[in-house]
């Protein structure tokens, strides 16, 4: 038999947005779903949504030409990922709309996606990569182990120049992070701080969190909602094997996600005509489930485009009420 909460989950998989006065969160972003629906669902779409895809090159040359059934959680990772190259190149402003022609950034961003070996982030290179983090290829992934692989893969792409940085043991050591001081012999502070900057990197940081046992300990609610506030969040991937999603905010005490599980063909672009883009966009109303559904174990990201960006995110971090 279903719970009360499965059905209500059920539910708010068909119901379009809510008519409520709460507001409505998303990736930093706040909306009013009584005036903003448009630009929600607009805001929503221009997300990259990647799914299970069907009928691509083997991975590895000889192995599967479909991800259905064990690539939730990879696909999750490249949707947290992809919201950073968004951040990077385009922005969080940037919005997409189907039928136009798309801006080279954008381009080169799907790109790195593309159910290719070659591509930088690619379900081939993630899956390959897994394997030195002691998973086969085909095996699913927990949240910790997408962003080990995210981290290794992140350092091939010199076109972003990202630092992805995994925080373990639920801490962030700032020293990890921030470059190293300056051994004093620049003359003036002037100099330090164009020294500083220029060894400042893009950051993509992933949090991996365990919010509970086998259910998320209610404590955890309202922090996990202020992350979703910080403009600098990049959202949070979690889930159970074989129902992996990619949180991008919450309204009231349902969370609002996108879901990996639709199979699509693999996309082959053709150099001459226009990216067939349609299918890496959700056009439709966002899932939502109640926040108490929430696996616990997740890894929440952030991304800090300057270090001034990371030392606010360090300031608001700090003020987040502790369980």
């Amino acid at each position: 038999k279903l719970s009360l909460i499965s059905l209500y989950n059920q539910l708010l998989l068909i119901e379009d947005f809510p008519e409520t006065s709460e507001p409505v969160w998303i990736l930093g972003q706040q909306f009013s779903a009584l005036t903003e629906k448009d630009e929600i669902l607009a805001d929503v779409t221009s997300r990259l949504w990647f799914t299970y895809r069907k009928n691509f090159q083997p991975i590895g040359g000889t192995g599967p030409t479909s991800d259905t059934g064990w690539g939730c959680m990879l696909r999750c990772g490249q949707m947290i990922l992809g919201q950073a190259l968004i951040c990077r190149h385009l922005g969080r402003d940037w919005r997409w709309s189907p039928g136009q022609r798309q801006r080279a950034e954008y381009i080169n961003i799907l790109n790195a996606f593309i159910d290719k070996k070659d591509s930088y982030y690619s379900i081939h290179q993630i899956a390959q990569m897994g394997v030195g983090e002691g998973k086969s290829i085909g095996q699913w992934y927990g949240p910790n182990t997408v962003a080990q692989v995210l981290k290794k893969l992140a350092v091939f792409d010199s076109w972003s120049r990202l630092a992805v940085h995994v925080a373990m043991d639920n801490t962030v050591v700032i020293e990890e992070i921030k470059p190293r001081e300056m051994n004093g012999d620049l003359e003036g502070a002037c100099a330090l701080a164009e020294e500083e900057t220029a060894l400042w990197k893009p950051l993509v940081l992933l949090i991996p969190l365990r919010l509970g046992l086998s259910d998320i300990n209610e404590a955890y609610i309202e922090p996990l909602k202020q992350c979703f506030m910080m403009p600098q969040s990049l959202g949070v991937i979690g889930g159970k094997p074989n129902s992996a999603h990619y949180f991008i905010g919450f309204v009231g005490d349902e969370l609002i996600y996108l879901d990996p599980h639709t199979t699509q063909p693999a996309v082959d672009p053709n150099e001459d005509e226009q990216f067939p883009d349609d299918s890496y966009h959700c056009q439709h109303p966002p899932c939502r489930m109640h926040i108490c559904e929430l696996d616990p174990s997740i890894a929440a990201g952030f991304f800090c485009q300057t270090e001034d960006d990371f030392d606010d995110w360090c300031a608001q971090i700090r003020k987040v009420p502790k369980p």
